[in-house]
Parts: C-alpha cells; sequence; structure tokens
C-alpha cells in the first residue's frame, strides 16, 4: 500500500459544509423557540378570553395577572388598546387584543373575539 496525497481543498469544502450546517441548525432552533413563545402567548389569549366570557371584560385584577403571565412568556412593549374594559352585556361582543413584542424583536398581534355569557 502507498499513501495517497490529499488534497486540501477536500477539506475546506468539508469544513465549510459543516459550518453552514451548524449555522442551519442555529436558525432553526430560534425559529422552533419563537413558535413555542407564540403558542405559549396563544394558549394565554385563550384562557382570558374565556374569563372574560364569563365577567363581560377584563377585569383589573385578570388585567394584572395577564400582564404578569405574558411577561413570563417573554412578552415585552405589551399593549393591550383595543380590548374590552367596560362591562358588556350577555350577548354583545368582547375583544381581547394583544399587541408586543418577543424576544424584544419580533412583533405579534393576538386578537380573540367571543361574546359575553354572564
Amino acid at each position: 500500500m502507498t499513501k495517497e496525497k490529499g488534497n486540501v481543498g477536500d477539506l475546506v469544502t468539508t469544513g465549510v459544509c459543516v459550518l453552514a450546517m451548524t449555522a442551519l441548525m442555529l436558525v432553526y432552533m430560534d425559529i422552533v423557540s419563537l413558535i413555542g413563545q407564540k403558542t405559549e402567548v396563544s394558549q394565554i389569549a385563550r384562557k382570558y378570553i374565556l374569563r372574560m366570557e364569563t365577567v363581560g371584560m377584563l377585569t383589573d385584577e385578570d388585567r394584572e395577572e395577564l400582564c404578569a403571565e405574558l411577561a413570563g412568556a417573554g412578552v415585552t412593549d405589551l399593549q393591550l388598546e383595543g380590548t374590552t374594559f367596560v362591562q358588556a352585556g350577555y350577548g354583545e361582543p368582547i375583544i381581547l387584543l394583544l399587541q408586543g413584542n418577543l424576544k424584544e424583536v419580533y412583533a405579534f398581534t393576538e386578537k380573540r373575539v367571543s361574546t359575553a355569557k354572564h
């Protein structure tokens, strides 16, 4: 057996491919975590729109709890403009409108609409 001469180009190509795959995996992991955060925000919004159905509005206590839960989920710059804060009558529409940022960069809007059932 004789020793074959190697080619530096093969090693460089392999290194570039490994580097590219690592970068793709890091981007993928970031996107997956962002989707997880958005799913958590959606579940929190669902929880509070169901509470609002039974009361007819977003109460001050629920508003504080909602803000705390969303902050725990990583939401920043939260805005609730457009949300029903005034008592709605039976069968009238109620709205929960959440706007903010995830990871302090990605803006989101979560809108839930239902009817008061109190």
